[in-house]
């Protein structure tokens, strides 16, 4: 540190002071949710329980500190320094790492109490003498403790993930999702040249940091976010994990040994992804960036994408104008979240996850370590680590710095540890011919990506999204007509006959956002009975069939505007802005909600409260549990209008992704699901056969289906519960008489 900032420090202590609390308060609130017993256990060699760190933390002020500069003070119990002690050698013997699980004693209580011993005489220090060498210790110390607080979280997340009860760190409220359309990254061009690297001597730094020197950077471009769950999923299905040729050869070792097959806490529950948490198991967000990876894994990665990591040169001369604001620990969500809207430039660089750097953890040039003891802090361990810069969302805010490096081995995984891709101008322009394996951003490739990974999986299902191409969403409007279909004529029923009260609930001057819109005649009922609608959002993912729509309502209600998203509503993140932000409504009728696994229902019902806003209100429609007699004809019409919509599934993929299916050889099928309360629908294979799909062959045995929708069924007292856990209050629910069908309004708690 320069003299400037040391007399700045001598003059501010009363802002160190107040620095010093603030540090010391928020370890107490880190640690405040957890039992003596979660404090004390240690999960690995490489993680310290929680109870370590908050006596180690205090350690570092009694034993830098408080010892050699206070007068008379009293150490709290000699045998801590043993005990606490992490790696400084120059300070005494020390307990073993890998055994201070093993250190039931002292209590939680105890270390309070030395918390409180050691905080007096901090303060007491602090009004007594404010010279620059205590008030530079008293701030690494602060800044020390910062970085505890993150590896608190981080070792307790891999903790409670070892428990077969997935306990969650907070409240396990499901997490708000911002599904978005899938879109590959854009990648900023930086010239490069000579640059300057460091950091800047204003303000606090670690040694590592400096000192501030050039550097020559060939031009590169950077990708504008990290590489998010949905494409790390493709990186798995590409075989990314059973391909030698990508990865480095300590990294393929490792990875057969100790068995990875995906990012570290990634679970497979059904057809979904779920990663643990600290709020526990939830599903995965599809759009965030992908975490608790390592540097193999993250080198292996870029190498499929046909790009590579960058160096830490590279990142910081990005960054070098990116805000420092982003998604840290004080967001409260402790997990990394969706890029958000398009921006341009660099997005996500700060919060959210740490990124692997190519660049070895090395001394900057004219790098010298400090004198004494605290000269083991950072330059001990620059060997066989990597860089990873811009924090995570576990880190302190305040903490993170441009120039900030942190540093791990290369096989490090329970890290906020992400990815962000870069790759050569020159290199790039010689190599256009080869064809990138990452993700693309056109709907087509969504939905190749589904087919094939859905016909590979044992047994084969295909979401059911991919059956309403416009041909489906004009054979499902017919099956709604049919004697069978009870849902659409009950419901519709169940919209006039309470007309008024639905109005109410959903006051005047309402917008409408209707999802999954289709022709939207039961929608006309409700815009009819409404109190002077002011907006009218259809959202479809048939766009040519959402134009007629749109037509027919602009017929029909001229005063009302009118106009349409064409999207799949289950990735849309956040509503466009021309859409009226007052009194939203979204609508949800046909009982689709019953068409949506576990984690899509959590999407969906989190991300239409985020659409609506506070003090919006849903309309959900919800085919109500009722004897498979009723059930099954609705799915299997003696006309086979059903029949030909599932079938019509083939079809498409023969003509969009270049399939040969003999559409004579597969039968509609329809089957109830007791454990799971749900009409299944599927394509039966009636021979022995095999079927290529862009250029992958898939095989097929004589009764073998296509699992294409499962249509769930609630009770009322079943779907408040599921409301309730995703944030929304049922205010109240209209039936029929036979209660077929439930129409439920939904308030925000």
């Amino acid at each position: 540190m320069d003299s400037a900032h040391t007399a700045h420090l001598a003059r501010e202590c009363g802002g160190l002071l107040q620095l010093y609390r603030a540090t010391r308060q928020s370890s107490e609130a880190l640690i405040a949710p957890l039992s003596d017993a979660d404090a004390t256990v240690q999960s690995m060699p490489d993680a310290s329980p929680a109870k370590w760190h908050f006596a180690h933390t205090t350690w570092f002020f009694e034993s830098f500190v408080l010892v050699p500069h206070l007068s008379g003070y009293r150490i709290f119990d000699d045998h801590f320094n043993f005990l606490f002690n992490s790696y400084y050698e120059t300070v005494g013997a020390r307990h073993p790492r890998a055994r201070r699980g093993l250190l039931s004693r002292p209590s939680l209580e105890s270390i309070r109490a030395y918390r409180r011993h050691v905080d007096a005489g901090i303060e007491k220090l602090l009004r007594q003498n404010s010279s620059a060498s205590i008030t530079q210790l008293v701030e690494l110390g602060c800044h020390h403790e910062q970085q505890h607080q993150e590896l608190l979280l981080t070792d307790i997340l891999h903790l409670f993930a070892q428990s077969p009860l997935k306990p969650a760190y907070k409240l396990p409220e499901p997490l708000l999702f911002e599904p978005q359309a899938p879109r590959a990254p854009d990648y900023s061009h930086f010239a490069g040249g000579l640059v300057e690297i460091g950091h800047e001597d204003r303000g606090f730094h670690f040694d590592c940091e400096g000192p501030r020197h050039s550097v020559f950077v060939e031009p590169y471009r950077l990708a504008n976010r990290p590489a998010t769950n949905r494409e790390w999923i493709e990186f798995i299905e590409d075989g990314g994990y059973r391909d030698p040729l990508l990865w480095l050869s300590e990294g393929w070792t490792v990875s057969r040994d100790q068995g990875w097959t995906m990012p570290l806490y990634w679970e497979r529950r059904d057809d979904a992804y779920w990663t643990m948490t600290l709020r526990g198991a939830q599903p995965l967000d599809l759009d965030a960036p992908v975490s608790h990876v390592s540097y193999f894994e993250a080198d292996a990665y870029a190498t499929w994408s046909n790009r590579r990591l960058p160096t830490e040169m590279e990142w910081e001369n990005a960054a070098r104008a990116v805000p420092l604001t982003g998604n840290y620990s004080d967001s409260g969500y402790l997990r990394p979240r969706p890029a958000g809207a398009a921006a341009p430039g660099p997005r996500q660089m700060f919060g959210d996850v740490w990124e692997w750097t190519r660049s070895a953890f090395l001394p900057y040039p004219r790098f010298r370590p400090a004198a004494g003891a605290v000269g083991e802090y950072n330059g001990k361990f620059m060997s066989g680590q990597f860089v990873l810069r811009g924090g995570s969302c576990v880190t302190p805010p305040g903490h993170i710095r441009r120039s900030y490096r942190n540093f791990f081995p290369p096989s490090m995984r329970w890290q906020f540890a992400g990815v962000r891709l870069a790759e050569d101008v020159d290199s790039r322009a010689s190599t256009a011919s080869r064809t990138f394996r990452g993700p693309e951003p056109a709907n087509g490739n969504r939905f190749n990506g589904d087919v094939l990974s859905g016909l590979a999986r044992s047994p084969k299902r295909l979401p059911s999204r991919w059956l309403y191409d416009d041909y489906g969403s004009e054979l499902f409007e017919e099956i709604t007509q049919l004697d069978e279909y009870y849902l659409t004529r009950t419901e519709t029923g169940t919209l006039r006959a309470y007309s008024r009260e639905i109005a109410a609930f959903c006051g005047a001057n309402a917008t409408l956002l209707e999802y999954g819109a289709g022709a939207g005649l039961k929608t006309e009922l409700l815009i009819e009975a409404l109190d002077r609608p002011a907006f009218y959002v259809p959202i479809d993912i048939a766009g040519d069939f959402l134009k007629h729509t749109v037509a027919r309502f602009e017929r029909r209600f001229p005063e009302l505007s009118t106009r349409p998203i064409t999207a799949d509503f289950t990735s849309i993140s956040a509503m466009p802005e021309w859409v009226p932000s007052a009194r939203r409504v979204a609508f949800f009728p046909g009982s689709t909600i019953g068409n949506l696994d576990a984690s899509e229902v959590a999407t969906f019902l989190g991300g239409i409260r985020s659409h609506v806003g506070r003090g919006g209100r849903a309309l959900i429609g919800v085919d109500l549990c009722k004897a498979p007699a009723i059930l099954i004809p609705a799915y299997d019409d003696t006309a086979g209008v059903t029949a030909r919509f599932n079938l019509n599934l083939l079809t498409r993929i023969n003509r969009e992704l270049g399939g040969n299916f003999n559409i004579e050889r597969f039968q509609h099928s329809v089957r109830w699901n007791e454990a799971e309360a749900a009409v299944e629908m599927h394509l039966l294979s009636t021979v022995d056969q095999a079927v290529t799909v862009s250029g992958r062959t898939f095989e097929f045995s004589a009764g073998e289906t296509i699992h294409t929708e499962s249509s769930r069924k609630y009770g009322i007292a079943g779907f408040t519960q599921l409301a309730g856990h995703h944030g929304w209050r049922v205010d109240r629910v209209w039936t029929d008489e036979r209660q077929l069908v439930g129409l439920f309004g939904l308030a925000q708690y």
